[in-house]
């Protein structure tokens, strides 16, 4: 009985390590906290920035997780959510640099007619996902 539990508990501590570690590493490549910090010019402490990055994550699994009471919230949650509104923003403008491989990506394999197809496609592939995914929910 324990033996099992054990097991249990440290295969999904492993599994979400590996999955958080993929998602922190996924922001720091983007580009999002190097950015952030050539902009403030204060690269110096960049690894600050990307430590606070992961510490931040974590905090915030522990209280989701054992759902922590935070004194004031209603007063600190318009502060949170205009600091976590700047980083999804920042974060979809690092994902829209990336995706300039499209545009060498249609040129070298010669899509170029095919362009509105291929975003049609990408287009009704979110819409369906989305509606999907929220239809699941309920």
């Amino acid at each position: 009985m324990w033996g099992s539990q054990i097991l249990l508990a440290v295969i999904g501590l492993s599994a979400g390590i590996v999955v958080a570690g993929g998602l922190f590493s996924f922001i720091i490549e983007l580009g999002v906290v190097a950015d952030f910090a050539d902009r403030t010019h204060t690269a110096d402490k960049i690894l600050l920035y990307e430590d606070s990055v992961a510490f931040g994550g974590i905090l915030g699994n522990l209280f989701l997780i054992f759902q922590i009471e935070i004194p004031y919230m209603k007063w600190l949650l318009p502060v949170f959510g205009l600091m976590a509104g700047i980083f999804v923003g920042c974060w979809a403008m690092a994902l829209a640099e990336i995706l300039n491989v499209f545009p060498v990506f249609i040129r070298r394999v010669k899509i170029v007619r095919y362009i509105p197809l291929f975003i049609a496609g990408m287009a009704i592939g979110k819409g369906l996902g989305a509606c999907l995914f929220f239809s699941m929910r309920w």
